[in-house]
């Protein structure tokens, strides 16, 4: 990927962020999540937002209020990658072998499941499992309604507002 161009200032403003701040933000990770060796990789992953997003740093008033808020969202992201692929690999190993996908297909499929769960972070815990369960699991919304012990009005508005959510995202840029 070749690296963006900036104006010398924001060139200056990201670099100072660095400099002033990675040491704090790997110590905080280091400590705070116990996480060790991933804490320099999220502590990284965190100053590449930075670099990619270089507007949301130009008036910074609090750098390590802001630094720990994108860590804290990419360690989420990572612990729940972590979870999904951790079911998949539960669910594949429960095929028979002569059925298992290849590991090509595999991969591909574990990077299908992680666009779908990241298309529907955001919606509440309750709506997302009944879009997936009528989605992938194919229970129609009595069944849903049943399995979630709730109504199955609730069942049709929980899968209204993600279908509405799917939509709106198809149609970002």
């Amino acid at each position: 990927m070749p690296s963006p161009a900036f104006a010398p200032e924001t060139r200056d403003r990201i670099a100072g962020l660095y400099r002033d701040h990675h040491l704090w933000l790997l110590t905080w990770l280091q400590r705070r999540h116990h996480f060790g060796d991933q804490a320099s990789d999220v502590a990284q992953d965190t100053f590449l937002h930075a670099i990619l997003r270089p507007q949301q740093i130009a008036g910074l008033r609090q750098p390590r209020a802001w630094l720990s808020s994108v860590a804290r969202g990419l360690l989420i992201d990572r612990y729940r990658r972590q979870k999904l692929e951790a079911a998949y690999l539960r669910a594949l190993a429960q095929l028979p072998e002569a059925e298992a996908p290849s590991a090509e297909r595999q991969l591909m499929l574990l990077e299908t499941l992680m666009q779908i769960d990241a298309s529907l972070d955001g919606l509440a815990p309750k709506v997302r499992m009944a879009f997936l369960l009528s989605r992938l699991e194919g229970l129609s919304y009595q069944e849903i309604a049943a399995r979630q012990g709730v109504s199955l009005s609730s069942v049709e508005k929980y899968m209204s507002k993600a279908i509405r959510h799917c939509y709106q995202l198809s149609l970002e840029p």
